[in-house]
């Protein structure tokens, strides 16, 4: 972005940028075991510290994703207008309904430029299992670019390790050398932009998102649940694309599972203040954006 990308607006960045949270998905995905099952063995593997809040919670994610956005747009960031949210609330039966859908979920830094303004988040996401971030496995990283002249550009690579680590600390080191050798410091500004055309720019509030989203409900098996959960979403302006049902258990607990169309975060929350409320839901519902086309 400061250099090679500099001709460019940039459109969006996608990034898994956090290679604990992605070696612990990556585990759950391909052997269904539990978010604590997985990060004990990535404790002793070495790839989660000892306290992994910043890591599972996604608060290193939001700082590396404020310092791509100062960058992208020129911006100062504040890494607390950044949304953020950890992997701790992911479940096997919520990756096993992603890929009923065809997705694949990952921890993800995603960054938008809306006209004048910028959205920053940090959330679980479901994409497409076909999407390029999708496959990234382990505690390999990934960066997801669009430029309005260039295009799509991934940057793929080991976000954990001691020599990964080493590997970008000499290059910095090597980078000021060379500027000081030929006294050609401050010619490609540190932050991309000349610090007298850097200007704030507004960011966006997490209810102004718009997004897909999944919904899995828990409820008691009774006549009439899906009609009423259906019917607060149409409510508040939610159109449903699909639902995943298990076949009736009566008086016992079941998944609900649905997709939405685009929809905007306000309308979400406001529909789940009040469907979590109601008597046949046994549990707080589990809600994970989407990104991909909406069908």
């Amino acid at each position: 972005m400061r250099e090679g990308l500099a001709a460019n607006t940039i459109q969006s960045i996608y990034g898994i940028i956090n290679g604990t949270a992605n070696y612990i998905l990556s585990r759950m995905t391909h052997e269904g075991q539990s978010f604590e099952t997985v990060l004990d063995e990535a404790k002793q593997a070495g790839y989660a510290e000892a306290d992994p809040t910043f890591d599972v919670a996604g608060i290193d994610s939001a700082h590396k994703l404020a310092i791509l956005v100062a960058l992208a747009y020129g911006t100062p960031v504040n890494v607390k207008d950044v949304y953020t949210e950890g992997i701790t609330h992911i479940t096997p039966l919520d990756i096993a309904y992603a890929k009923e859908f065809g997705c694949t979920i990952k921890l993800l830094g995603i960054a938008k430029l809306v006209g004048n303004e910028v959205e920053a988040r940090v959330h679980p996401t479901m994409l497409p299992s076909s999407s390029p971030i999708a496959q990234v496995e382990g505690v390999y990283n990934a960066i997801q670019l669009v430029g309005d002249a260039v295009g799509d550009v991934v940057l793929y690579g080991r976000g954990a390790g001691s020599m990964p680590t080493g590997s970008a600390v000499v290059g910095d080191l090597i980078a000021i050398a060379r500027n000081l050798l030929k006294g050609a410091v401050g010619r490609v500004p540190p932050a991309s932009f000349q610090q007298d055309q850097r200007r704030p720019l507004r960011m966006r509030t997490m209810e102004e998102i718009s997004s897909l989203y999944y919904l899995r409900f828990m409820v008691l098996d009774r006549p009439g649940v899906l009609s009423q959960i259906a019917g607060e979403l149409g409510r508040c302006g939610i159109s449903i694309s699909s639902v995943l049902q298990q076949g009736r258990r009566e008086g016992q607990t079941v998944p609900v599972v649905i997709k939405t169309h685009t929809a905007t975060e306000r309308d979400v929350q406001t529909a789940l203040r009040a469907i979590n409320r109601m008597a046949f839901i046994s549990e707080p519902t589990t809600l994970i954006r989407v990104e991909g086309k909406d069908e």
